[in-house]
């Protein structure tokens, strides 16, 4: 599969567990390459996806001078919104039983922007899945953000996590963009990729 990568090397650009398995469970070869302190700030003037295909596309810009051009380099980054309001990660325990007790009961959005580069293209997207979360008491909140300590997700939770079995209500669009990687847009992306040519 996915013959037309055969010459590059994809790296991954990321720490997250959820995209390295998701990328792993797709059958691509990769190695993860990462840099620290990275700059995920952006406009003020940005709203919901742009957000994510923005940050998404400057963490690409921090790697690309450094890219060998056989390489093929892999960003993404997820955010989680209540209606206007972008919810990140949480910075300590109070901040994440406060985005909890905000999305439980109601309806929010998971983007996920993406971003191909090499040293000759660079190309990116955003997946939108809406999430629909059953009411959650704050007993429950409290003993998943004690146990789960969330603290390095977007929104303040796993999907694939004991709240996702027990408060996630439906899903409306890709389950997997909600746990970090939008596999199936990425897939057809990386079949759109032309095969290796010289810088």
């Amino acid at each position: 599969m996915l013959e037309n990568l055969s010459g590059y090397q994809l790296i991954l650009a990321s720490n997250s567990p959820r995209r390295n398995e998701l990328l792993s469970r797709l059958g691509v070869s990769y190695s993860v390459r990462t840099l620290k302190n990275l700059d995920e700030s952006y406009p003020s003037d940005l709203k919901t996806s742009a957000i994510a295909r923005y940050v998404a596309t400057k963490k690409a810009e921090a790697y690309r001078q450094k890219l060998k051009p056989s390489e093929l380099l892999l960003t993404a980054d997820t955010i989680v919104c209540k209606e206007n309001e972008v919810l990140g990660k949480p910075a300590d325990r109070e901040e994440a039983v406060n985005m909890l007790q905000l999305l439980a009961g109601g309806s929010h959005w998971v983007y996920t922007g993406v971003c191909l580069t090499s040293c000759t293209f660079q190309r990116s997207f955003v997946v939108g899945t809406e999430v629909v979360f059953s009411p959650l008491t704050a007993d429950e909140i409290d003993w998943y953000v004690d146990n789960y300590k969330p603290f390095d997700k977007a929104g303040a939770y796993g999907v694939q996590e004991w709240i996702g079995l027990a408060g996630v209500e439906r899903i409306s669009g890709s389950y997997f963009n909600v746990m970090g990687l939008p596999v199936h847009e990425l897939y057809a992306e990386l079949k759109k990729v032309e095969p290796l040519s010289k810088c």
